[in-house]
């Protein structure tokens, strides 16, 4: 045998020679570990056996322990039945013991019942009787007296009423001429205290501006070819241009102060540009119209400024800017708005009230008068929903709606608002009003007093501030003349409309005469 054979049979008996020796080690390795596998197996039931024991053992304890909880519960029920048992003959009882008294109660009632029915019954029948008698003594004193008892009831309540009322107008007078006393001392301290504190200057608007011109040239290059360049004016800026005989000078008509503010400026700036055509009109008018919008902004600051107003909605200054533009009667809005502001805080001063909240409400009583001519309503009803949308103050928006009286004061710095609000507006010069207003308003006021009974002639004096009323002296007493003032005041008050205040006198006057012959 060659060596490769050779060790062919070597490496077959030695692969055989360890699979022997490993099946040995395995028979033995199994022997070991089913016998320890035995051993376990019996720990365990012994284990299980124990556990089962005890587990056996915990559940009669705990069914014993669950036992004598079940009796202990059952003996309190029952307890608790025989106690509810007990208190419900008790309530049972009880109510038996209150039906029977309710019985004798019913019985006593219908006794007292009857007793009642029987004694209404006496009593109807005497007050027949009494009704007898009383429209039997009534026919003798009708016949006695020779009038009615309606005539007679007249008569007495005629009586009655005209000694109430000369009482009344007396008492009434009385008080009014003790309040009048204290109040127009008190009024007339603070009302000048408040006036000395505060003065500005009387300065009308009007509805004209001029502007001078350097050389008569200049109005026909104004006027332009066939009139192109003043009616481009016109359109554009919304006013009216006055060319007349006028040396040197072109009038710019407009109610609107912003446009006619606007016009003024643009034409002055295309008379010192000296190139006048309609391209170069327009361009400089946007340019204006951009200046005068800061121009607003400042005027609404320099306001708030000078009455110390912080916090306000940008928006809301440039609508109080645009108050610069406005007027009333001749008056411009915002000074007048400036100088509310002013008075409202000297008087809010006096009274101890917050000076603050005051002249903010002084400022801003005519802020719709901004917009008025841009939306719908009265400057009242705009103004209070302007302050509404920029969240202003109640007593704010209250002063608004209630300084022309529309609405009710709802604080003391509204009625100072509109004391305020006629003070600027009624002093002399404030304001322009128009001859045929005015002789309307004078004839209005003499008509009030003219149609009460007992009044002879009246007189409007003092420009309307003061109505002299004469009453005929054998219709009308001292006392009465008394209360037709106060319903001429009344009157006066309830029908016009009129700034500041009217003084109303009635005079009583007896003359006698003789003619010695």
């Amino acid at each position: 045998m060659d060596k490769t054979t050779l060790s062919i049979l070597f490496a077959v008996l030695g692969i055989v020679v360890g699979i022997l020796i490993m099946f040995i080690l395995g028979r033995l390795k199994g022997s070991r570990t089913k016998n320890a596998a035995d051993k376990i197996l019996e720990n365990a039931k012994k284990e299980a056996e124990k556990n089962k024991r005890d587990s056996i053992l915990e559940a009669k304890e705990e069914i014993h322990r669950l036992k004598m909880d079940a009796d202990k519960e059952i003996k309190e029920r029952k307890q608790e039945i025989k106690d509810a048992e007990n208190r419900l003959s008790q309530r049972e009882e009880n109510i038996d013991k209150r039906d029977l008294l309710f019985q004798k109660r019913e019985e006593s009632l219908d006794e007292r019942e009857s007793k009642i029915i029987s004694k209404q019954a006496s009593i109807q029948e005497e007050r027949a009787k009494v009704e007898e008698i009383k429209q039997e003594q009534i026919r003798v004193l009708n016949e006695i007296s020779g009038i009615s008892r309606e005539e007679a009831q007249e008569k007495v309540m005629e009586k009655v009423k005209e000694a109430m009322s000369k009482e009344i107008t007396a008492y009434i007078k009385d008080r009014e001429a003790e309040a009048k006393m204290e109040c127009d001392k008190r009024a007339r301290e603070m009302l000048v205290s408040s006036m000395q504190k505060y003065a500005s200057d009387v300065a009308n608007q009007e509805t004209v501006t001029v502007v001078n011109l350097p050389n008569e040239e200049m109005k026909g290059r104004i006027i332009g070819r066939e009139g192109r360049n003043i009616r481009t004016i016109e359109a554009i800026t919304g006013v009216d241009l006055i060319i007349d005989d006028t040396p040197e000078a072109v009038v710019i008509s407009s109610f609107d102060p912003l446009r006619r503010e606007i016009a003024r400026v643009t034409l002055e700036t295309l008379i010192k540009d000296g190139r006048i055509h309609p391209t170069k009109i327009e361009e400089l008018y946007d340019k204006t119209a951009k200046d005068i919008t800061s121009k607003i902004i400042e005027y609404g600051n320099n306001a708030l400024f000078e009455l110390g107003i912080t916090k306000v909605d940008p928006e809301l200054v440039e609508i109080i800017g645009k108050l610069h533009f406005r007027t009333s009667y001749g008056q411009n809005a915002l000074v007048h708005s400036i100088e509310v502001g002013h008075l409202a805080g000297v008087i809010a001063g006096e009274l101890g009230e917050n000076v603050a909240l005051a002249k903010r409400a002084g400022l801003l009583h005519d802020i719709g008068k901004a917009i008025d001519h841009e939306v719908e309503g009265s400057h009242v009803e705009i103004g209070v929903d302007l302050a509404k949308k920029y969240h202003e103050n109640e007593t704010v928006i209250n002063a608004i709606a209630s300084h022309h009286g529309d609405t009710d004061a709802t604080s003391v710095i509204s009625v100072i608002v509109a004391i305020a609000d006629a003070l600027s507006a009624s002093r002399p010069g404030a304001r322009n009003d128009s001859l045929e207003n005015y002789i309307k308003r004078l004839e209005q006021l003499e008509k009030i007093a003219t149609d009460i009974k007992g009044v002879d002639k009246t007189f409007a004096v003092q420009a309307g501030r003061e109505l002299r009323v004469i009453v005929k002296p054998d219709e009308v007493d001292d006392l009465e003349s008394y209360k037709i003032a106060r319903d001429i005041k009344e009157k006066i008050e309830g029908e016009m409309q009129y700034p500041g205040t009217i003084k109303v006198t009635v005079i009583r006057e007896i003359r006698a005469q003789e003619e010695a012959r």
